[in-house]
């Protein structure tokens, strides 16, 4: 298949893009600024004030997998949220008008989506088939969700993948939190009961190849391990694979004081989702099904497993 990736030098695009190489694909990496003499790229600019969505050096395409999105893990000034908002909201209205006027468009639209579109739900189980939450993550993603769907309106399967938290040495949150944790300064967040869902980055690869390849999946999907835990215990197996105590404790005042609104919704809040989609109609096999193996693996074997897609 002829497969395009936004975000393709971002954390989870550099590590798809290789995987789908793997498996027989042709991949077309969109990025902001492409050596105009490396094969297989092209211009994807999401700048609101000027947007430049350059299809036509690629079609026709198979599929497109749609990763842009700038970094949340920020404090959230005015400026910031319009900017994460941009990032993925208007990213994904310009890249699907883009697929839209190519003479034939691709089948499938892979886009990325959040487990923040559930909002803070306690003890709650939530799945695909569950209501949005509130907050402001929760309304970008729904957002985001709807500029993706608008694609069906060229005949394009559209898979909202809505990725619980993804653990990698080299990226996301977990990046953030190792050099506290190895000094010996991990700590529980808060009350330590609110939920996170998580899942291995090359679990989070592997689904996302099949979604791209399973066209009965529409919709959609969680992108997680099928066992969330608490933070305590998320705290707790990190720093047993580390090798240092986690023995402090961020007081959920303190944390609103310093992160405000981003501590609240990222740090804070508990959300309980499950992969129903992925365990009951893909039946996908996970590599990584507990947080245990997957940050043993992620740290101290440090190595990607390319493994075959299931049949």
């Amino acid at each position: 298949m002829r497969i395009a990736v936004t975000g393709a030098n971002g954390f989870v695009g550099s590590a798809l893009c290789p995987y789908l190489e793997r498996l027989g694909h042709e991949v077309f990496r969109l990025v902001r600024q492409p050596d105009p003499n490396a094969p297989n790229t092209a211009t994807f600019d999401w700048n609101p004030h000027n947007p430049q969505v350059d299809l036509t050096r690629i079609a026709p395409l198979d599929a497109v997998v749609h990763l842009a999105g700038s970094n949340i893990l920020r404090r959230w000034t005015p400026a910031i949220k319009a900017e994460i908002r941009n990032s993925r909201v208007e990213s994904t209205t310009f890249l699907v008008e883009a697929l839209g006027r190519l003479q034939t468009p691709p089948a499938t639209l892979v886009c990325a989506s959040a487990f923040g579109i559930y909002g803070d739900r306690g003890s709650e189980i939530v799945n695909e088939f569950s209501s949005p939450g509130t907050g402001f993550l929760a309304e970008v993603c729904q957002s985001w969700e709807a500029a993706a769907q608008e694609a069906e309106v060229y005949g394009i399967r559209v898979v909202n993948a809505r990725f619980g938290l993804i653990l990698a040495e080299h990226g996301g949150m977990l990046k953030t939190l190792l050099p506290w944790f190895r000094r010996g300064l991990g700590s529980v967040l808060g009350s330590g009961e609110q939920y996170i869902s998580w899942v291995a980055l090359e679990d989070a690869i592997r689904i996302l190849a099949l979604l791209v390849e399973r066209e009965a999946v529409a919709g959609p999907v969680n992108v997680m391990a099928p066992e969330p835990v608490k933070q305590r215990e998320f705290t707790e197996v990190l720093s047993r694979v580390v090798g240092s105590p986690a023995i402090l404790r961020e007081p959920a005042g303190l944390i609103r004081f310093f992160a405000r609104e981003m501590g609240e919704e990222l740090l804070l809040s508990s959300i309980r989702a499950v992969p129903t989609k992925l365990q009951e109609v893909v039946h996908y096999p996970y590599l990584y099904p507990t947080l245990a193996a997957a940050l043993h693996h992620t740290l101290k074997e440090k190595t990607i497993r390319f493994e075959p897609l299931p049949a």
